[in-house]
């Protein structure tokens, strides 16, 4: 028994070496970017430093929107392996390319690395692990993205070298945000060995068995397709799923990541300031994930969906209320930890557990990459328009919008979102379209 439980957890870990990665991929290139858009010359081109940012996610739109149907028809297994690839090549040649159209389809292969296995590291997960503890299991994914994302906030501090020597500003010009993203390879290469010792997924296996099972050409045999999903059957288990995925994007928490330095000059500190700042965000989002890996389990998936709507959206109009008065220091910096850390315990983790769960094993390759499809599409607009939204709302008006989105999700999932703590994937299913 104990043997089988450590073959479980060596599994699932293995499975979320892909969130690691894709926490890393996501964040490592805000403290490379300094760097690079002046290797590049794009340092006062804002369409360019645009592209720069935003290509790896148009390849998680691209890796999204195709992971579902593979991973129906091969498997789960091989398209892990797969993302494992594309994060392998992506982290060699982000680093190598001196040319700046090179280095952006080295970082859109990355991204279709990342919208693989943000749509299937958590499929797999919740297929080969208990009902009772399925939801502890799944968190492990948001645990390892964290990871991934306090990583790359070190290695970025770490390798930033002081520029206001003159040897050391070359130093970050030319090879400092290389190294950065060439960090990324040990453990890509280590996911790319470890996804060939890690089974196929159960619930895939029964699906190929019964595929076999039925005469060829009938419909039972066939793989679900979009057609499919988007049916009545399907129609409120589909919403469910693509609000909470959008929401986990809109709610504002990732503009911290990706604005970090915006949101902490903007408080009042300064460089060096704005580094240790985001280190310490990544240290609260590491612990209250740990917490999340708990109270998963005991307080149940729409408990905490519900906490993390409501304390946002109150901790946002604080901090709107603050920024209106110019507030600066350290209570800036607590409620942005307080917001990071609300997140980390709510929507961060449940978000996928949910949306692991609540599909039929008929529809779930294909539904999970439609969600995660809308939640990079949710990710990519609020990456672009919080810059001119800020611009033209200050910090203050951006916090009151996103906390009148959390308030609008909060009443959304009090009256839709169901709880799946403890139950089969079976009796989910008969629960949710029935």
């Amino acid at each position: 028994m104990n043997d089988s439980k450590g073959f479980l957890f060596f599994i699932c870990c293995v499975s979320a070496m892909g969130g690691l990665l894709f926490g890393y991929d996501w964040v490592v290139i805000g403290g490379a970017k300094p760097f690079y858009e002046l290797y590049f010359s794009i340092d006062g081109n804002p369409f360019m430093q645009g592209v720069a940012m935003t290509t790896a996610l148009v390849g998680c739109l691209a890796g999204a929107m195709v992971a579902g149907a593979l991973a129906d028809r091969y498997g789960r297994k091989p398209l892990l392996t797969t993302a494992a690839v594309f994060f392998t090549v992506s982290a060699l040649a982000t680093g190598y390319f001196n040319s700046f159209i090179l280095f952006n389809v080295a970082r859109f292969i990355g991204g279709i690395g990342i919208g693989v296995a943000s749509a299937l590291s958590p499929i797999y997960i919740a297929e080969v692990s208990p009902a009772n503890i399925r939801g502890r299991m799944v968190s492990i994914n948001q645990m390892t993205i964290v990871l991934g994302i306090l990583a790359a906030q070190i290695v970025n501090m770490l390798l930033a070298r002081d520029t206001s020597d003159a040897a050391s500003q070359a130093w970050n010009l030319e090879w400092g945000w290389r190294w950065m993203f060439w960090a990324e390879t040990a453990p890509a290469a280590l996911f790319l060995v470890l996804s060939f010792f890690i089974p196929e997924s159960p619930v895939f296996v029964q699906l190929k068995q019964h595929r076999k099972a039925v005469a060829a050409g009938a419909s039972a045999a066939k793989e679900a397709g979009l057609s499919e999903l988007f049916t009545p059957k399907y129609a409120r288990v589909l919403l469910l799923g693509l609000v909470v995925a959008v929401f986990q994007q809109w709610c504002g928490t990732n503009v911290i990541f990706n604005y970090a330095q915006e949101i902490f000059v903007g408080a009042g500190f300064n460089v060096d300031g704005m580094f240790i700042n985001i280190v310490i965000t990544g240290i609260a989002n590491v612990i209250f994930t740990f917490v999340a890996l708990y109270t998963i389990e005991k307080w149940g998936r729409r408990t905490l969906m519900l906490i993390g709507a409501g304390g946002l959206g109150l901790i946002y109009l604080i901090l709107g209320t603050c920024y209106y008065l110019e507030m600066t220091g350290m209570l800036m910096v607590a409620l942005v930890v307080a917001a990071i850390s609300c997140y980390a315990m709510t929507l961060g983790p449940v978000t996928w557990t949910l949306l692991a769960e609540i599909f039929p094993h008929r529809v779930r390759g294909i539904a999970m990459a439609t969600c995660t499809f809308a939640l990079w599409v949710g990710c990519c607009t609020l990456t672009f328009f919080f810059p001119p939204m800020n611009a033209t709302l200050g910090t203050y008006g951006s916090f009151w919008v996103y906390a009148g989105i959390c308030i609008c999700a909060f009443v959304f999932l009090y009256r839709r979102c169901p709880e799946t703590k403890g139950k089969s994937l079976e009796e989910l299913e008969k629960e949710l379209t029935s």
